[in-house]
């Protein structure tokens, strides 16, 4: 995937805010060489910017949807709403509820526009990443070994922690 240069992840965001959050995602899809891009795009302050994005995803290439958002967090509904892509959301903790209200918008969504929701903040982010690796991977041998090798590591990560655990 690596050879490719229009993005087939796009990274949505309500807010420049959730860029700390969501920069996990960027990261991980970098590291595996999936092509992505990073957009601002609020389903309230921005609602024009936002149809547009998803009336010219498909058409761009864009092959999954990852959107981040706080507070109300209609961000990933709206653009379910608008595209038959696979939409990943994930709710960022940047309200006086530490989240919960975002992480219930995601995950309520009515029946017929599916929202694919991760956890809240940093390992939401890269849990999204991981989830849009896995379907990519569907289709792309290179990308499943890359993941395999991931997962492998991950593994091998822990049996080195565990040798170390009460030293």
């Amino acid at each position: 995937m690596s050879t490719e240069t229009t993005p087939i992840v796009s990274v949505v965001m309500g807010s420049d805010s959730d860029y700390p959050v969501m920069e996990e995602a960027l990261a991980l899809l970098k590291k595996f060489g999936v092509p992505c891009e990073a957009i601002l795009a609020s389903a309230h302050r921005s609602p024009d910017r936002t149809n547009r994005f998803c009336a010219d995803a498909e058409n761009r290439g864009i092959r999954i949807v990852i959107a981040g958002a706080g507070a109300a967090a209609h961000l990933a509904g709206v653009i379910a709403s608008q595209t038959t892509l696979p939409v990943i959301g994930v709710p960022i903790d940047s309200s006086p509820l530490k989240g919960l209200d975002a992480l219930l918008s995601m995950v309520q969504m009515p029946g017929g526009v599916p929202v694919a929701t991760m956890a809240l903040g940093k390992a939401g982010a890269k849990n999204a990443a991981l989830f849009a690796i896995r379907i990519l991977a569907m289709t792309d041998v290179s990308l499943k070994a890359k993941l395999e090798e991931y997962i492998d590591e991950m593994a091998r990560d822990l049996e080195e922690r565990q040798k170390t655990l009460g030293k």
